[in-house]
């Protein structure tokens, strides 16, 4: 391990962060600038001696990665970003917190180079620095060789006390230190200051004790405003550490060198302005100039820029070597940097006839896994304990564990995630972050509302994300309503680019995978029956990647209802009553309203068309079938417990019963007299 080494250049490039962050919150008058001023020792050393990264190329597969988890000290990243030479200018920096700025108020992946996760609610950074460990240790275990250690990176991140309160980062950090991830280095900014004032108030526990138990290696920096070589000796000796993960807890005073420091008054607002210019006379810096960087310093982070390109050149070099050793296995890795998916992989997804067996959609998951996995080594999954129930590990897939402990290696691609979902979620946006790797995770319907912080998160980043939600109506039957996600769907079906997907049987699952797989800007979930659903005449993949499609014809209908998952064979039964009784009922599946939404308007009319009562139909709250029905039918309360055809007869939902209701509601459009318009019809529409 190397030592210290003082440059007279780091206590200058240090105030210049500190009065940097307080001109660029001062400016937008709004922000945090206290913790990027008390982390500025330690992000200094970490940026100019540790972190391997191109500035000139922020998408080195090989760079380290960076997690700023307390994302609201966005100022921080944003400054080092500037010096180090990432495309992010000075006026960039002058605009932070502004409409349509590249410098929003917390960080954003996407909006500028340099930020690898969207992080804003407290201790989802920390759980995605877990998921680009867990890619890092993945990856080089499947493509290292002898001679050729080409992925081994290292992933820090920035927490403070709210993202340990929070239970998704003691989630995150039971199972990497379970998971052996010497690759995570995380810096513990313990200023104990939050919003609410000091965290006496609420939060008094032994953070270290508890990391401790949690399987990390635990260090500490008990100045963390001046002791340069005690930050530098930790980095280090966190790097060493190959068996564990590394908290380093980091005693800082939020807002250093002003007249509030130590107080949550620096906390979330600017610093007053005759409060800069004492700060910048403290410091040495001239107090009647704002942004100002000194010649020096921009000349120092220029060359550590440059040295990161040479590094990167140098990793390019070792790389083509591989080609020429291992051209298998440099292929496949190119492919899957690139994002693309191999050639052919969707003829391998299983179709279906109507005559086919009757079966749960959940188990139609599983043999799509099964059929499709050999051919897509970066599909990495993984369940929150209920592996058995959701049928998301392929047979003979090796588990995601240490080495050491005989219950897999690090080139398993199946992740025991335990009774985590929240972290799960988390975790996996950290996966898909990491490039070369496409997760799904699996759970319940019910308890993917426990993770919808990271879904939500998923969905802003555009982070290729599937979840295996299983078990996903009152038919789970005697679980009853604590397991019965009668309000879920309706909660991830409003969330922007999320595909949620509800098939009918073997062909819409097919289907709901090929677009999955497909998508990579947006997550998927695939919402699974646990009873089973017989194979429909008229389905299809090709019908089915449309979202939405007629699955029964009739011309001159007297009805049509619309339908999704496990009701639409209901909807059939009732349609060939009311044939019997004379009543012509189309009957029309709606597996995903996203990619149904995304068609043209011509076909997405001819699917819902006007001139008859259009009527949905779902085991589950009715909210946002307005959009697509004239009259909805589904729950209006919670589920029950009882064995599944009882609940669904308790409620209505049956061939005979959803008949007897539809006649009501052509009666009642008759009476009305006027054809009706399709539901999608209005204004912006047109």
């Amino acid at each position: 391990m190397s030592s210290f080494v003082k440059n007279p250049l780091d206590d200058l490039a240090i105030s210049t962060i500190r009065t940097l962050a307080a001109d660029v919150v001062g400016k937008a008058k709004s922000g945090h600038p206290g913790a990027p001023m008390g982390l500025a020792p330690v992000a200094h050393i970490l940026f100019s001696r540790f972190m391997k990264m191109n500035p000139k190329n922020s998408k080195w597969f090989n760079r380290d990665r960076f997690v700023l988890s307390n994302g609201s000290r966005c100022v921080l990243q944003y400054m080092m970003l500037h010096l180090l030479g990432y495309d992010l200018s000075m006026d960039d920096l002058k605009n932070f917190r502004q409409l349509d700025s590249r410098t929003p108020g917390h960080p954003e992946a996407g909006h500028i180079e340099g930020i690898e996760v969207t992080t804003g609610p407290l201790g989802q950074g920390f759980a995605n620095g877990v998921g680009l460990a867990i890619a890092q240790a993945h990856l080089g275990a499947v493509y290292n060789r002898d001679g050729f250690d080409l992925i081994n990176n290292f992933t820090y991140v920035f927490a403070g006390d709210g993202c340990l309160m929070e239970g998704v980062a003691s989630e995150a950090a039971s199972l990497a230190g379970h998971l052996q991830l010497g690759n995570l280095i995380v810096v513990y900014d313990d200023n104990h200051i939050t919003i609410d004032g000091n965290t006496s108030v609420a939060f008094t526990e032994n953070v270290q004790q508890r990391f401790v138990a949690y399987g990390w290696q635990v260090l500490h920096v008990n100045d963390g405003d001046n002791d340069h070589k005690c930050i530098y000796d930790c980095l280090s000796a966190a790097r060493e550490e190959k068996l564990k993960p590394t908290l380093i807890r980091v005693r800082t005073t939020i807002g250093c060198g002003s007249r509030q420091q130590g107080t949550h008054a620096v906390h979330g607002a600017p610093l007053a302005s005759d409060d800069v210019k004492t700060l910048k006379r403290k410091l040495g810096f001239p107090s009647d100039r704002y942004f100002f960087v000194p010649r020096e310093i921009r000349d120092w982070y220029y060359e550590i820029g440059n040295q990161g390109a040479a590094l990167e050149a140098q990793w390019n070099t070792r790389f083509d070597a591989y080609s020429q050793s291992y051209p298998q296995e440099y292929l496949e890795l190119l492919r899957r940097i690139a994002g693309e998916l191999p050639s052919g992989w969707e003829k391998h997804l299983p179709t279906y006839k109507p005559t086919d067996a009757a079966q749960a959609s959940r188990k139609l998951s599983e043999i799509v896994l099964t059929a499709i996995t050999p051919f897509l080594p970066e599909l990495i999954g993984g369940s929150a304990d209920l592996t058995g129930s959701n049928l998301t590990k392929v047979k003979n897939t090796i588990d995601f564990q240490p080495p050491n402990t005989d219950l897999g290696n690090y080139s398993g691609t199946y992740i025991r995630y335990g009774v985590r979902e929240h972290a799960m979620g988390a975790i996996a946006n950290g996966l898909s972050s990491y490039g070369g790797i496409i997760p799904y995770v699996g759970t319940f319907l019910n308890f993917v509302s426990y993770a919808a912080g990271a879904l939500r998160l998923s969905a802003l980043s555009g982070h290729q994300v599937i979840w295996i939600a299983t078990h996903d109506s009152i038919g789970l039957g005697e679980d009853g309503p604590t397991h019965q996600p009668v309000e879920t769907a309706a909660h991830l079906r409003a969330i922007p680019n999320l595909a949620f997907w509800r098939p009918a049987d073997g062909n819409e699952t097919s289907a709901a995978y090929y677009v999955a797989l497909s998508s990579r800007k947006t997550p998927s979930v695939l919402s699974l029956s646990r009873q089973n659903l017989p194979n429909l005449t008229g389905s299809s993949i090709e019908k089915a990647l449309r979202g939405g499609y007629v699955l029964h014809e009739e011309r001159h209908e007297d009805l049509t209802i619309v339908a999704s998952g496990s009701e639409v064979s209901i909807a059939l039964e009732a349609a060939t009553e009311l044939k019997e009784d004379g009543y012509k009922t189309r009957v029309v599946s709606l597996p995903c309203w996203t990619v149904f939404d995304q068609q043209d308007k011509q076909y997405r009319l001819s699917v819902l068309r006007s001139g008859a009562p259009i009527m949905s139909l779902e085991a589950l709250s009715t909210v946002g079938w307005q959009k697509y029905s004239h009259e909805q039918y589904g729950l209006d309360g919670w589920g029950a417990s009882g064995p599944y055809q009882k609940v669904y007869q308790k409620f209505g939902i049956t061939g005979t019963n959803i008949a007897s209701v539809c006649k009501n509601i052509v009666e009642f459009y008759k009476k009305r007299g006027n054809p009706l318009a399709s539901p999608l019809f209005k204004a912006n529409f047109l």
